[in-house]
């Protein structure tokens, strides 16, 4: 004897359907929660690599001033030329910068024609430099070479409301790539110590003992 299948009845159909719109939020709920326990570690994971991009820019900025100095397509009397020292050889207790107007601009966004650094841009980066050399004022540090110690900020640095900016001794820490994507605005990207030597090689060394005060004499003895 064949039995025919007796048709559902519509409170089958409907609890099927209700399942399924259940299973439906469940799934929904746990992409949400994923979601939300990935996100800080993707938005951590593109900061880096922003500061780290940032840090990489600045130390290539910091290369290409040094490099200018080296080669004396920057010279002294010219805007950006590094100032004297007023703490003597100890250059890392000279103080930072308060004018964005005075410093070496890198004019990356190319807002101006005159690739002047706007304090309103995230991209340019602004260099300053101080030398030491134990030498008379009066004498032209391309010739007798020099200490050198060159820090590298951002132009946003300089924008109201940011603060009195600092350097890496006075903020005991030099500014990492985890500083999150804005890093600390008051603080160098960069900041580095290199020597710069004499033009004109009569007497280098003599002028570098000289700088350096060595036997705390002037010239090498």
């Amino acid at each position: 004897m064949i039995k025919r299948q007796q048709p559902q009845s519509s409170s089958d159909k409907s609890q099927e359907a209700g399942y399924t719109i259940i299973e439906s939020l469940v799934a929904m709920i746990v992409v949400s929660v994923l979601m939300i326990a990935i996100a800080p570690v993707m938005a951590f994971s593109v900061a880096t690599r922003v500061q780290a991009k940032r840090i990489e820019m600045a130390t290539q900025a910091a290369k290409t001033y040094i490099e200018a100095l080296r080669s004396e397509a920057l010279k002294k009397g010219s805007k950006g030329f590094p100032d004297p020292s007023t703490t003597g050889n100890k250059l890392e207790d000279t103080a930072a910068p308060t004018d964005i107007s005075a410093l070496y601009c890198i004019d990356i966004d190319k807002k101006e024609v005159t690739e002047k650094c706007e304090s309103d841009s995230n991209q340019d980066l602004v260099v300053q430099g101080y030398y030491y050399n134990n030498l008379p004022a009066a004498t032209n540090p391309a010739k007798t070479g020099y200490s050198l110690i060159v820090r590298v900020y951002r132009a946003n640095s300089f924008a109201s409301g940011v603060g009195t900016l600092t350097t890496q001794k006075n903020l005991k820490a030099q500014q990492g790539i985890t500083t999150a994507g804005l890093g600390n605005l008051r603080a160098p990207l960069v900041e580095m110590r290199t020597e710069i030597g004499a033009s004109d090689r009569q007497g280098a060394y003599n002028n570098f003992c000289t700088r350096t005060n060595i036997n705390g004499a002037t010239g090498c003895q």
